[in-house]
């Protein structure tokens, strides 16, 4: 671990949506006694409107724009919990950011149970047709396996990887506390 991230005390969550990251987050922080922020709901509060309509009026290329900003701001501070969206390691300054200035810890559940969660959300930007239309079970699933794919590589490289599958919350959040206890041995 390097000076730097020994030094900070930013916890970055990444994983793919429905993943836990905005659920898990503020209970961890809480646990922690660290503040917590959500990229996506920042982003939405400086746009004045949704992830999914900044997708849609404005493009995922303006929506990353503005997420660099944020995640460049977040990494200046200490003791806090930081959710990124499901995408935002996809960028590389994002990524480097994020693993320049604190620990990552990827929440994992396999494509299987994200797509159990995610089948009735209309909240996903990504998860819509071109034309923002919701997809059908099929299309969804393939755009799911697709977006798995390409980001689990990313995803991996975290320093912390919890499986999120079948656990319940506060069992979670306690295996993200004892791990990090143990990283700092």
């Amino acid at each position: 671990m390097s000076d730097q991230r020994r030094r900070k005390t930013l916890i970055y969550l990444t994983g793919f949506m429905g993943s836990g990251k905005s659920t898990i987050g503020p209970i961890l922080a809480n646990t922690l006694g660290y503040g917590f922020s959500d990229v996506d709901r920042i982003i939405e509060a400086r746009a004045g409107k949704s992830v999914n309509r900044i997708f849609r009026e404005d493009g995922e290329k303006a929506f990353r724009a503005v997420e660099r900003q944020v995640i460049a701001e977040l990494s200046a501070l200490d003791h806090h919990v930081i959710s990124l969206g499901g995408g935002t390691v996809v960028d590389e300054t994002n990524f480097a950011t994020v693993r320049n200035t604190g620990i990552l810890i990827y929440l994992y559940s396999t494509p299987e149970h994200l797509l159990a969660r995610l089948q009735h959300k209309s909240d996903r930007p990504v998860l819509a047709s071109s034309e923002g239309e919701r997809l059908s079970a099929d299309q969804l699933r393939e755009k799911v396996m697709n977006l798995f794919a390409a980001r689990e590589p990313l995803y991996s490289q975290a320093n912390l990887i919890i499986h999120t599958d079948e656990q319940r919350v506060g069992i979670t959040v306690d295996e993200i506390v004892r791990r990090l206890h143990a990283m700092k041995r």
